[in-house]
């Protein structure tokens, strides 16, 4: 794509209904178009059928549920591959919110067998089940939608053993950030701070809103997910840029040239999703959101690409403007949906 291509001229900021939809209907139809043709059963198009799967009614979200309708059939409802690992497990998001409109088993068996064979293997002994933070998006959601699709909370309670597993090893209780994994705790930035990546705190913040969508109020450990939302929240709030964007790394903005959309979109759902919700405070939040997603809409194409996406990756590197990948187009589309919620 050339360096040139105009950013997007036609979609306005406003915390406008109107202007909210034209812009999701803009990201959403270039990625569709370029991506329906390859979709697979992998993580990264694994958050992007979330993002579609979110999309309200009022943007033809009928038109992105029914290709997620036929990606279902294409893979026969399986989940990837890999037995145990959380990425190949997160297409079950998209199944089961699937299922829980249609009703059809056909949608829900394959990740039930999964998630069921996986509850009845032993914890690992050498590390946690969710040993990256990526996958408190990629598992838990599902295991969360399980439970609203059957009631049956061994589901829940999978799933919140596992958090907290994950949680000890993984959070900063100074910072209110997740390490990537267990090799970035003495890992530090160019300015001597933390090593904190905005796109695995990003899953992280979303996953619990995910999580929480599902989980009873009466819920024995529902308040520890919520106190940790809430600490999450106040904590990247911090961090925003001046532009309402986050950089690769959180705690040394002058490394990194450029923000980083794939983790400030996921920021920009949790955060609207939180004041949607009542969990955090509107008055408090609302103009981080609105900064979000000015600064989001900013890095729209003409064609309706959306640039500064962070490749593939477990830490802060390098990109360009330009660079573009689904999963940070369905963190757009799911922050997209809340903001829609919120605006007026």
């Amino acid at each position: 794509m050339p360096e040139t291509t105009p950013i997007a001229s036609d979609l306005s900021a406003q915390l406008k209904r109107r202007d909210v939809l034209k812009a999701i209907r803009k990201v959403a139809d270039w990625q569709l178009t370029r991506s329906q043709a390859v979709f697979t059963q992998t993580w990264t198009f694994a958050a992007l059928y979330t993002g579609f799967m979110a999309t309200p009614l009022a943007a033809e979200g009928d038109k992105y549920q029914k290709a997620m309708e036929a990606m279902g059939e294409q893979f026969d409802w399986q989940p990837g591959p890999r037995f145990a690992n959380a990425d190949d497990i997160a297409i079950g998001q998209t199944y089961l919110d699937l299922y829980l409109k249609a009703h059809d088993p056909k949608m829900l068996g394959p990740t039930k067998q999964r998630i069921d064979a996986l509850m009845s293997t032993p914890d690992p002994t050498d590390k946690p089940l969710w040993w990256w933070c990526d996958a408190l998006y990629m598992a838990p959601p599902v295991l969360a939608r399980l439970y609203g699709a059957t009631g049956e909370p061994r589901y829940l309670d999978f799933m919140d053993h596992e958090w907290w597993i994950t949680s000890q090893e993984l959070y900063d209780p100074q910072q209110h950030l997740f390490y990537r994994d267990a090799s970035f705790l003495d890992q530090r930035e160019p300015n001597g701070q933390k090593l904190f990546w905005a796109r695995g705190n990003g899953w992280v913040m979303a996953g619990l809103a995910r999580v929480l969508q599902f989980m009873p109020e009466n819920y024995p450990s529902r308040a520890k997910y919520v106190a940790q939302f809430k600490e999450m929240a106040a904590a990247v709030a911090a961090l925003q840029g001046k532009d309402g964007l986050w950089r690769p790394g959180l705690l040394d903005e002058g490394a990194y040239p450029l923000p980083e959309n794939s983790g400030s979109a996921f920021f920009t759902y949790a955060f609207a999703w939180g004041i949607n919700q009542g969990i955090l405070d509107r008055h408090t939040y609302e103009p981080v959101v609105q900064r979000a997603w000015a600064g989001l809409l900013a890095h729209i194409y003409g064609d309706g690409r959306l640039g500064c996406i962070q490749p593939v990756g477990g830490a802060p590197g390098p990109f360009t403007e330009t660079s573009s990948y689904v999963y940070g187009v369905g963190a757009f589309l799911l922050a997209g949906s809340e903001v829609y919620r919120l605006a007026h």
